[in-house]
C-alpha cells in the first residue's frame, strides 16, 4: 500500500489553449483595406477561441487500477478531473504483459508509481512476473522493451519501490520470500543478487514498503502474524532488525504505511481478529530497524478486516478500509503516533463490502478506493479527517477486472 513517502508522486497538469491566428494577405494597395481585413480576421477568430476555451476540460492527474484480470493481465487508466471524478482514460486498459489470476489478491500495493513519475510497474500474479509500463504524456502507459521478469517467487502480490530500488513480495506457498531489483532508466528491472529474503512456507506476506527515506523496509505476513523488518544497505541488500520478525498485535497484519511526516512511524492493520473487533497497531521504527509499539497500541477500530492503510500527506490523519464491514474508519494521529478514532464513513453506493485498496491524490484532496467486488473505483472528497463520496462513484472498470491495487500520479 506506501512517502515522502515512496508512493507520493508530482502531480502534473495538462492545460489546452486554442491560439487562432489570423494570417491574411492583401494585396491591396490602400492600407485601410489592409486594417479591415485583419479586423475581420481577428472578429472570426475570437469566438473559436472562446469556444475552445470553454470546451477544454483539463486533465489534472490520473489513476491507475493493477486489473489482475485472467490470462493478460492489464492495467485500467483513468484520466482525473478537477472535481476528482474518474473518466477513462482512450485506449485503457492497456497490457501489463504478464498473466492475473482473475481472483482476489490479499495485499496492499500491487501497483506502483515511480518516484520521478515516469513508469508503473504491477504485479503479474498469475505468472510470477512483475511488469514495468511507461507512462505517456497523456497518461496512457506502453509496456517498456523488455519490461516484463521473473518475481523470483511464486505469486507475487506487493511491490515497494524508493528511488530505482524495488522489493516485490511473494506470497505463494513454497515459493514465499522478498526480491530486490534495480531499475534502469530505460525501464527495464535487474534482478539485485543475493537479495532474496526466503520466508516460511505459510507466511503469506501481504505488504512489502519502504520508509520515507528509503533506509528501511517492512513486510506484514498473514499467515503467521509476524512483522518483518529490515535496514537497506547501500547495495540494497537487506538485514534483517535485531529480533525480527515481531509479533504482530492481532491476527493477520496486513496493510501497513510509514508516516508521511516521520520515517520512524509505522502503522499496520490487523484483519483477522473477528466481527466488529479489527485494530491498528502504531509502531516505532528505530534506526537498527528494531519495532516497539506506541503506547495505547493496538487502537480499536470497531469495523471488520481493516486491511488497506493510507496516510494523509502532512501525517495528520489515517484512513483504513474495512473489507468485511464496507467502512472506511478515520483516525487522527497525535505526533507520538497515537491514534483516536474519529468515525467512519461507509462506502455507500454498493454496501462497501469488498472495497480494498486506497490511494489518496497526489494532492490530498480525494481518495480513490478499489471497489473489488463490482470492479470499479470509488471517489472521497478529503477534508481534513472527513471523508464524503462523490454523487457520480463509482467509476467502472472494464468487464472481467478483478483489481488488486491502485496508484495515483
Amino acid at each position: 500500500m506506501k512517502f515522502v513517502s515512496h508512493r507520493r508522486r508530482q502531480r502534473a497538469a495538462l492545460a489546452h489553449h486554442a491560439k487562432p491566428e489570423a494570417r491574411h494577405i492583401l494585396k491591396q494597395g490602400r492600407s485601410g483595406a489592409l486594417i479591415l481585413g485583419l479586423a475581420a480576421a481577428a472578429a472570426l477568430a475570437a469566438p473559436a477561441a472562446a469556444s475552445a476555451s470553454a470546451s477544454a476540460s483539463p486533465v489534472v492527474g490520473h489513476v491507475y487500477v493493477n486489473d489482475n484480470t485472467k490470462g493478460t493481465n492489464t492495467i485500467g487508466a483513468f484520466d482525473e478531473n478537477p472535481d476528482g471524478s474518474l473518466t477513462p482514460q482512450p485506449g485503457s486498459p492497456f497490457p501489463a504483459g504478464g498473466a492475473g489470476t482473475g481472483t482476489g489478491l490479499a495485499d496492499q500495493g500491487a501497483i506502483q508509481i515511480t518516484p520521478d513519475g515516469r513508469f508503473v510497474i504491477a504485479v503479474d500474479a498469475g505468472s510470477n512476473q512483475i511488469s514495468v509500463l511507461r507512462i505517456l504524456g497523456n497518461g496512457s502507459l506502453s509496456l517498456v522493451p523488455g519490461g516484463v521478469v521473473s518475481s523470483g517467487g511464486t505469486l507475487p502480490d506487493s511491490v515497494a519501490v524508493h528511488g530505482n530500488l524495488v522489493y516485490v513480495a511473494n506470497s505463494g506457498n513454497g515459493g514465499s520470500n522478498y526480491t530486490g531489483f534495480r531499475l534502469r532508466p530505460d525501464g527495464r528491472l535487474d534482478p539485485i543478487p543475493g537479495s532474496t529474503v526466503t520466508l516460511a512456507a505459510n507466511a503469506a506476506p501481504a505488504d512489502v514498503l519502504f520508509n520515507g527515506t528509503g533506509t528501511a523496509l517492512v513486510g506484514t505476513e498473514v499467515g503467521t502474524s509476524l512483522i518483518d523488518s529490515f535496514t537497506v544497505g547501500s547495495d540494497g541488500r537487506l538485514t534483517a532488525a535485531p529480533a525480527s520478525p515481531f509479533p504482530a498485535q492481532g491476527v493477520g497484519p496486513f496493510g501497513s504505511e510509514f508516516s508521511p511526516a516521520n520515517p520512524g512511524q509505522l502503522f499496520v492493520s490487523n484483519a483477522h481478529n473477528g466481527a466488529g473487533l479489527g485494530t491498528i497497531s502504531a509502531f516505532t521504527d528505530a534506526a537498527d530497524g528494531t519495532l516497539t509499539p506506541v503506547a495505547g497500541s493496538p487502537f480499536a477500530d470497531q469495523q471488520t478486516a481493516p486491511c488497506w492503510v493510507e496516510i494523509t500527506h502532512d501525517g495528520q490523519f489515517l484512513f483504513t478500509v474495512n473489507t468485511g464491514s464496507g467502512e472506511i474508519s478515520r483516525y487522527q494521529i497525535a505526533p507520538g503516533g497515537t491514534l483516536t478514532l474519529l468515525g467512519s464513513t461507509p462506502v455507500g453506493q454498493t454496501g462497501g463490502v469488498g472495497a480494498v485498496d486506497a490511494r489518496l491524490s497526489p494532492d490530498g484532496r480525494f481518495l480513490y478506493v478499489d471497489e473489488s467486488r463490482i470492479g470499479a473505483v470509488g471517489t472521497f472528497a478529503v477534508n481534513g479527517g472527513n471523508l464524503t463520496e462523490l454523487a457520480n462513484s463509482p467509476a467502472s472498470l472494464p468487464a472481467g477486472a478483478t483489481p488488486a491495487g491502485i496508484a495515483a500520479s
